[in-house]
């Protein structure tokens, strides 16, 4: 079975490009929620978010912060990043910016482990992937990502325990 690991993203944004993420399958994520769900549980409010968060992290192996362009200034996403390091799971970064989204790559967006409270220095992998001009390839930043994401996956910081 796939490494079991928690995937942190702008939903609004970037679901499209997190789908292209999930069907490599080389890992286990929880359930993506369509629109309708995550409106649902985001009407029960922060402390119904908050228990989502925690009982779809609560038994994965890590977390994977997918990055878009505007990740970094999502409070829910910084919010999974400071409970991932309090918790002590292996939590990474991956650039997502150039996967194509409906027919479109993206620019690359701020850090948002720099954001997080607390949080040391935090592994980002960038597949990205430029043709001969200059511009992002987004099936040569596919291919990269399908051959790397799996070892990427196992390399993870953790949260010192002193």
């Amino acid at each position: 079975m796939a490494k079991s690991v928690y995937y942190s993203f702008h939903y609004e944004r970037d679901v499209h490009r997190v789908q292209l993420v999930r069907n490599i399958n080389a890992l286990e994520g929880q359930p993506i929620l369509n629109s309708q769900e995550w409106e649902r549980v985001r009407r029960g409010g922060d402390a119904a978010i908050k228990k989502w968060i925690h009982d779809e992290m609560a038994y994965k192996k890590a977390v994977i912060v997918l990055i878009g362009r505007q990740t970094a200034s999502r409070p829910w996403v910084i919010y999974e990043i400071e409970k991932a390091w309090a918790d002590k799971k292996p939590l990474l970064g991956i650039r997502i910016h150039g996967l194509s989204s409906l027919g479109t790559v993206d620019t690359a967006g701020a850090d948002p482990f720099a954001k997080a409270a607390g949080v040391g220095r935090v592994p980002i992998f960038d597949p990205t992937t430029q043709d001969w001009s200059g511009k992002i390839d987004s099936k040569a930043t596919y291919n990269k990502l399908l051959a790397n994401l799996e070892s990427w996956s196992s390399q993870g910081a953790t949260k010192p325990s002193w």
